[in-house]
């Protein structure tokens, strides 16, 4: 077995790693702090260091056209819409108008509003509405996690090769590994998990950002 050099975060390292990233942001400030009156339900809101690395994702891969499924209170797809160039296009899917309003406010806050179209209702009838030919360049996957295989495999025909799909909680606060977890959700993401790594059509890595990033880049 390879050595283990990955760092259990300890709330004072995270503080230093998020003070070393991205300066301080006003909006994506506000909206933490609105999300945080939400009660525990915030704790769906992407942390500020995932977040500026999807920005710097988008920006790398010069991507144009993407999707997020399962946008909350929109802090991922701000963060998202910011890598995109002034002609790029972020489709946002989710099912919650209370939620979503929140991420409006402060896409416009943002200067973003216009890179962002929202859809409200079921995902994967958004994504089946979708052209089927290969014109996304990225898609980002955070909502029910029982979803997530057909998410994944609506989107990967509809990108472009050398696309990548990100997917976050794939670790599920360590339950994936917890012989003991067999509820719905850890069952699922251990099904995507190793659906992912049996999926010969991309290469992929996952990383312990958060709760657990997956990138997997279409071949």
């Amino acid at each position: 077995m390879s050595e283990i050099k990955s760092l259990g975060l300890s709330p004072e390292l995270h503080a230093y790693l998020v003070a070393h990233g991205p300066p301080a942001d006003p909006v994506l400030e506000s909206l933490v702090r609105e999300t945080r009156a939400l009660g525990p339900i915030a704790i769906m809101q992407v942390a500020p260091e995932q977040g500026a690395f999807l920005t710097m994702l988008v920006r790398l891969m010069g991507a144009r056209r993407a999707v997020e499924i399962g946008t909350f209170t929109g802090y991922s797809a701000l963060c998202l819409a910011r890598g995109l160039p002034e002609d790029g296009r972020l489709l946002c899917c989710d099912t919650s108008e209370e939620w979503t309003a929140i991420a409006r406010c402060h896409w416009e806050q943002a200067g973003v509003s216009g890179k962002i179209e929202l859809r409200i209702g079921p995902a994967l009838e958004t994504l089946r509405a979708l052209p089927g030919d290969p014109h996304l360049d990225l898609a980002f996957i955070d909502a029910d996690k029982p979803s997530y295989v057909d998410y994944y495999e609506e989107l990967l025909p509809r990108l472009r090769p050398g696309g990548l799909v990100l997917v976050d909680n794939v670790l599920w606060s360590g339950a994936v590994v917890d012989p003991k977890a067999e509820d719905a959700n850890t069952t699922a993401i251990r099904r995507f998990n190793d659906h992912v790594a049996a999926d010969r059509r991309v290469e992929s890595v996952m990383l312990p950002i958060s709760d657990g990033l997956t990138l997997a880049r279409k071949r």
